[in-house]
């Protein structure tokens, strides 16, 4: 119909939009891709279309030898619909009293000159299997790097002692470390506070309603649920099913989730350098 029609006209009336039409069409004659177009849609599927321009780049500079300008390979993304997917904006929830607050330490310098200096910490739901889970995690502000996590059905204070205890024996019970977290009641228990003390470990927390004090470990939960759970409904998925996704994605994120604050390393590739 095109010696007929335009194209526009075409699309209008089958409702389809442009942006497909050339998807498909780019699909249909990938004979005619060039060498550029070929590796950076190879590798936006390799990662699941979950790096932007930068990261894209970085990747065809190391594993094609291809060096091309950023805005160059953000074209042939938008040109093939292979962008990133984009993060929900995280609304903050209010949360109950709290027992024991300690000062803000961290004071949103989310950097560290060496390993086991300085973790952050936090909870999230995951309401994706027949039951909502709740993942607790910490991670080492030096290279990013998931040091532990627990998946459970409950949010009492055991999940991050028993986070915490498993972040402990991870890195050989280092002593000294700050932990960042929010005033939660489970961070804020004489219970957690207690074994922080025991174990030599400094206590420092967000400010009340100031979710960006502990905006490293947020934007984490955020990338997880928008790079695995985006387009799974709540409560489809057993939750089997789930723990295995969660397990699968923390793997991916520490070995093979490069990151341009580490110079477009892994936090485990990171974390070598300090060995």
């Amino acid at each position: 119909m095109k010696g007929k029609y335009t194209i526009s006209a075409i699309l209008l009336a089958l409702q389809v939009s442009r942006t497909s039409y050339y998807r498909w069409l780019g699909e249909e004659r990938e004979i005619t891709l060039s060498i550029n177009e070929v590796a950076i849609i190879e590798l936006c599927k390799k990662t699941k279309y979950r790096y932007g321009h930068r990261k894209i780049k970085a990747l065809l500079k190391q594993d094609y030898a291809i060096k091309l300008h950023r805005n160059s390979v953000q074209s042939i993304m938008q040109k093939h619909n292979v962008q990133c997917r984009i993060k929900p904006k995280r609304k903050w929830k209010s949360q109950g009293e709290t027992v024991v607050i300690r000062p803000n330490l961290l004071n949103r310098n989310f950097t560290a000159s060496a390993p086991n200096e300085k973790w952050v910490t936090d909870i999230t739901y995951i309401q994706y299997g027949s039951t909502t889970k709740y993942l607790s995690t910490i991670m080492d502000l030096y290279n990013n790097e998931i040091v532990a996590y627990k998946l459970y059905n409950h949010q009492k204070t055991s999940l991050v002692i028993d986070t915490l205890k498993e972040a402990l024996a991870n890195r050989n019970n280092p002593e000294g470390v700050m932990i960042h977290s929010d005033q939660g009641t489970v961070y804020s228990s004489y219970a957690y506070q207690e074994f922080m003390k025991e174990h030599h470990i400094v206590s420092s927390m967000s400010r009340r309603g100031n979710c960006w004090d502990n905006a490293v470990i947020e934007s984490f939960h955020s990338s997880l649920k928008s790079e695995e759970f985006q387009y799974v409904r709540f409560n489809s998925l057993s939750n089997a099913e789930v723990v295995n996704r969660v397990s699968t994605y923390l793997k991916y994120y520490n070995e093979e989730r490069i990151q341009e604050k580490l110079g477009y390393l892994t936090p485990i590739k990171y974390g070598e350098k300090a060995a």
